[in-house]
């Protein structure tokens, strides 16, 4: 390995990794519905729910996928489902090239990242010329080692989803991206298939990323809810992504999976509040325990009343709370000392005392 990988990563203007908040990526996808206003409005709204980065996907039917390949095939996943032959459905999907750079104006007017997964070179030079933060790569692009390289040689930060990948895979896509020199990568656990089972999740796969590959991980969405991505979050994850649409019941192929305004809205103060729970790895006695270190502990109490010149014994001691004198642990060593004061009883036995 030519470099170890970055325990933080500079994308846009913010740092992203270890002890920084999470990047949350809203993927839009084809929701823009081939609507450059609805896009914006896209845009906006993900703005608004608080996400960091507004991304879509940038691929040409014919360069992406094989109208003759697929008809060859008896699908049975969401591809099964469209009734339409998938070349159509992807044509149809198209974000233009010519809006990429309008959408890009857009979000930096409004305080939000712009980005995108290239699914062709050309893709990518766009990427380049348009300085997106990052460059996302799909899992479906895993074992197409000429891209990865590709991407990797801009020298842009790169996440890369590892869905319906082995070890082995992933393994061989890490080393041909370092091969480059550019070690700017963050790698997401995915499950790729639309929506995805929250059994499947394997979230603890992302402790196997942190300790094969010492790099910084993160998880790309596609399940119910926001059960996966707080889980990711927890294993220490950096990055998150999620489907994006303004309505679930909008036709097309991606709306039913994603998360609207305001699902996406309340999954992001969850992520907020969780990561300011998760706190540090030291453990201290916080301002709000404070008096309850007292209250809820036990201190030495006389059982009984004693006298002045008594000597005490075992049964002259109970342990009560609060704990305002001896602790608990040295009634050995106060068994046998002569009170030298009265000590009336179920008072706190002081050192003092004798």
């Amino acid at each position: 390995m030519n470099k170890a990988f970055p325990k933080e990563i500079k994308i846009g203007k913010r740092l992203v990794g270890n002890g920084h908040p999470a990047y949350i990526i809203a993927e839009i996808g084809a929701n823009f519905d081939n609507s450059l206003t609805k896009a914006k409005e896209l845009c906006n709204a993900a703005k608004e729910a608080g996400a960091d980065c507004a991304k879509f996907q940038s691929f040409i039917s014919e360069k992406i996928v094989s109208g003759k390949g697929f008809a060859r095939m008896q699908l049975k996943g969401v591809h099964g489902t469209w009734g339409r032959p998938v070349n159509e459905v992807f044509k149809d999907a198209e974000f233009p090239r010519e809006w990429h750079a309008a959408i890009m104006e857009h979000c930096n007017s409004i305080g939000i990242d712009f980005s995108t997964s290239p699914y062709d070179f050309e893709a990518v030079d766009l990427c380049e010329q348009l300085k997106v933060p990052f460059i996302k790569i799909g899992s479906g692009e895993i074992t197409w080692l000429e891209m990865l390289e590709y991407i990797a040689k801009k020298n842009m930060p790169m996440i890369l989803a590892t869905g319906d990948a082995t070890m082995s895979e992933i393994d061989e896509a890490i080393r041909t991206i370092e091969a480059t020199g550019n070690n700017q990568l963050i790698l997401l656990q995915c499950i790729t298939n639309y929506p995805s089972m929250i059994e499947s999740a394997n979230i603890n796969v992302l402790k196997t990323y942190q300790s094969a590959f010492n790099i910084l991980t993160g998880y790309s969405d596609h399940s119910a809810g926001d059960v996966v991505i707080l889980g990711s979050i927890a294993l220490g994850g950096c990055v998150v992504e999620k489907h994006f649409t303004l309505n679930k019941k909008d036709k097309g192929p991606d709306h039913p999976h994603s998360m609207d305004v305001a699902e996406m809205t309340q999954m992001i103060q969850r992520i907020r509040q969780l990561e300011t729970a998760m706190g540090s790895t030291r453990k201290f006695v916080v301002e709000e325990e404070a008096e309850t270190v007292t209250v809820q502990r036990r201190g030495l109490y006389a059982a009984r009343s004693i006298k002045k010149g008594e000597v005490i014994t075992a049964e002259d001691i109970t342990a009560l709370r609060p704990a305002l004198g001896i602790l608990p642990k040295y009634k050995n060593v106060v068994v046998g000392k002569t009170a030298k004061i009265d000590i009336d009883e179920n008072e706190p036995i002081f050192w003092d005392n004798f």
